[in-house]
């Protein structure tokens, strides 16, 4: 099963061991930087779920990285600062901030907040990509219908068209459908996911559909 990822930002290393210990624990997978300048560029490099964000960082202010980020990509973010200022507060979440934790809290309570922030993100990206789609995708029973027609798909082929139903009209890189398609296993290799690529194709009886991009992973088309 795919680890949900998180990247925390933040120079308390002392206070990212005790929360990436807590929330490993939990799960999920967690990679803490310090450098909020290397921080915007893991995260144009690699697949990640959330984002906890200081504000007090060197050298760039946390409300500016916050911007940076909703200006590249729509991700949850939850601020974790000392900052006490309601001012930061209101800033960050007119700047696209999803949550804002004022230090000290309960890891217990930052759990929760990943929790929700994640299913609403969830449900939002795929109430969006179906209310555009000729597709539709319901998680409870596994089901995937196109124009109407029931798709019949095996677990790992579910996850995957559901994964690119979600972001139907981008690029999804074979490495994006390792780390967020649960039925996959993380040793797989691309040729085994262009194999069940290849079978989802088949099964819509439409392989344009699903557009191939040299070196990097598939689009789904609108």
């Amino acid at each position: 099963m795919a680890k949900e990822r998180i990247l925390m930002i933040e120079d308390d290393l002392e206070l990212a061991e005790i929360l990436t210990e807590y929330l490993e624990k939990l799960g999920f997978e967690v990679e803490v930087e310090d450098d909020p300048f290397k921080a915007v560029s893991i995260l144009k490099l690699k697949p990640f779920n959330l984002v906890i964000l200081d504000l007090t960082l060197p050298g760039m202010d946390g409300l500016e990285v916050c911007e940076a980020i909703r200006e590249r990509q729509d991700i949850p973010i939850i601020i974790s600062s000392a900052r006490s200022d309601v001012t930061d507060k209101v800033k960050a979440l007119e700047l696209g901030a999803d949550d804002y934790m004022p230090k000290p809290y309960d890891p217990r309570e930052l759990e929760a907040r990943i929790h929700s922030v994640l299913r609403r993100y969830e449900a939002k990206a795929q109430s969006k990509a179906e209310n555009k789609s000729d597709f539709k995708c319901d998680r409870d029973t596994m089901t995937i219908t196109y124009k109407g027609r029931n798709i019949g798909l095996t677990n790992a082929e579910f996850g995957i068209l559901a994964y690119m139903i979600q972001k139907q009209g981008l690029v999804v890189s074979r490495e994006d459908l390792i780390h967020n398609v649960n039925a996959i296993n993380e040793d797989s290799s691309n040729k085994s996911i262009d194999v069940m690529v290849g079978r989802i194709r088949s099964k819509l009886g439409d392989k344009s559909l699903i557009e191939s991009v040299r070196g990097v992973g598939y689009k789904l088309l609108k």
